[in-house]
């Protein structure tokens, strides 16, 4: 069984009953599925409201962590990021907690074709966004490292685990500086959780519009605690090296350490990705996955 498999699948039927039963004021006009994660099946309902169930039971602490705290972030982030406006109880027909929202419009990062000068329009924005959460400070009780994203000597076994099934599948082969970083990031201290992060920041969770500027941050399971490099995957995977300057202008001062730690997880998230798309056959997000390992892996 795959790590991405779901223990319980919400389907259009289940769907419709537990929104029914517990929001009556939604009219369930239509229902279109639109996402299918690791993490959650994603619905649309009335091309307003999206409603998200969890798959399994590891997500359900992050998604009661997201109905909880998302509503004080939204306000105060420059980019739209969900907002729960219903918040569904475990029941008889489904054991966990649900959560809908507005529909936020955009694509990810897999489905536009970014040139170099969108790409670099990316990084200012992006910064300003990930400036404002890491400087926030509320008084709320996040975990902190759920997934042990800062956490080498966790992380870096866990990427050479991941780079061996992309040989395996004959998708991407580690160019000999992955070894140097990963070797490099093994010596890292333990870093300290100095700030609100989103967790798991990777290029299917920022979208864009049509005109290719950043247009939400979606999928907070993972808010947490942590070492803000753990949001910088996407300095790495997504941009070009002027983008990668004009962001740490925005940004403010990353240290040479944070950078490291960044790169390492940005390998491991595009890696993961490209096995997923692969085995799921999504050849949009296993392209672009590969195609930011290149970029994470071709300059310093």
């Amino acid at each position: 069984m795959r790590e991405w498999a779901a223990e319980v699948t919400v389907d259009s039927a289940l769907a419709r009953r537990l929104i029914a039963e517990q929001f009556p004021e939604v009219e369930l006009r239509s229902l279109e599925l639109i996402g299918e994660g690791w993490d959650t099946t994603v619905w649309l309902v009335d091309d307003e409201w999206v409603f998200r169930f969890p798959r399994r039971p590891y997500p359900v602490a992050g998604l009661e962590n997201e109905i909880a705290y998302l509503p004080l972030l939204a306000p105060v982030l420059p980019l739209p990021i969900p907002n729960p406006a219903f918040a569904g109880q475990p029941s008889a027909a489904f054991e966990w907690p649900f959560y809908g929202c507005r529909f936020l419009p955009g694509r990810e990062l897999a489905d536009v074709s970014l040139d170099e000068n969108a790409r670099n329009g990316l990084a200012r924005p992006l910064a300003e966004f990930l400036r404002t959460l890491h400087s926030l400070e509320l008084d709320v009780v996040l975990p902190i490292d759920p997934v042990r994203r800062a956490d080498m000597s966790f992380r870096v076994p866990k990427t050479r685990e991941r780079l061996a099934e992309l040989a395996e599948l004959d998708l991407w082969e580690a160019p000999p500086i992955v070894g140097e970083l990963l070797e490099a990031a093994t010596g890292l201290p333990d870093p300290e959780p100095t700030a609100i992060v989103h967790g798991d920041l990777h290029l299917r969770h920022l979208l864009v519009d049509d005109e290719g500027r950043p247009s939400a941050v979606i999928d907070w399971i993972d808010l947490s605690r942590n070492d803000p490099s753990v949001d910088l995957a996407l300095y790495w995977s997504s941009l070009p090296p002027q983008g990668r300057a004009a962001f740490l202008d925005a940004y403010g001062p990353v240290t040479d350490d944070q950078l490291l730690r960044a790169r390492v997880l940005a390998v491991f998230l595009c890696g993961t990705l490209a096995v997923y798309g692969r085995h799921e056959v999504l050849p949009a997000l296993e392209r672009e996955a590969l195609e930011s390992l290149d970029r994470i892996t071709r300059s310093g």
